[in-house]
């Protein structure tokens, strides 16, 4: 169990705080590659906890290539990079044991506080199902009113096309041609 005599654990409060730090370069499952990724698994390879290749960290930042093996390039015509596989699959561990914490963290507040979490739900639930009826108010007269701005054009397009002395003539079946012999 993640929670000590009902206490929340550091590291989960720690989440939860404001950090002023805004990271701008390239990012891992939305975190900066240079700032934080590179120095933490530096910090995890030195002390035993990893051993991701010198070259991986020395070179994080790679060309992708295509399955000819020539270099990929994106339809804007720029060279396509990627994060070198053994950063990527450490990130991707470490996003998948994060997602696992919270769980567990939230299975444990349930065991330990569970009339106080269902209340929690029934407060949000209560909260939310005005938002929810006003967003649904809000989307139905734009959706309303897209569907009268394209009724509106798809007319002006028929008015447009079709004389009018041809909208409103009738098909008259030409008679039948009869040879005489």
């Amino acid at each position: 169990m993640l929670i000590l005599n009902g206490k929340t654990p550091q590291y989960i409060t720690s989440l939860l705080l404001p950090n002023s730090k805004a990271p701008t370069g390239r990012r891992a499952w939305g975190i900066d590659l240079e700032t934080v990724w590179l120095p933490f698994l530096t910090a995890t390879n030195t002390m035993g906890d990893t051993a991701i290749p010198y070259d991986a960290l020395g070179c994080p930042i790679r060309l992708a290539y295509d399955k000819d093996g020539s270099v990929k390039f994106s339809k804007s015509g720029r060279p396509v990079t990627r994060i070198a596989k053994p950063i990527a699959d450490s990130v991707n561990t470490i996003r998948q044991n994060f997602v696992a914490g919270i769980q567990q963290y939230t299975e444990d507040v349930v065991k330990l506080k569970q009339e106080e979490f269902a209340k929690q739900v029934e407060l949000m639930q209560t909260a939310g199902k005005p938002i929810i009826a006003h967003d649904k108010t809000e989307l139905d007269k734009a959706i309303q009113l897209q569907l009268d701005e394209a009724m509106r054009v798809a007319e002006e397009e028929h008015a447009t096309t079709v004389p009018e002395e041809e909208e409103h003539a009738t098909t008259v079946p030409e008679s039948e041609l009869v040879s005489v012999s």
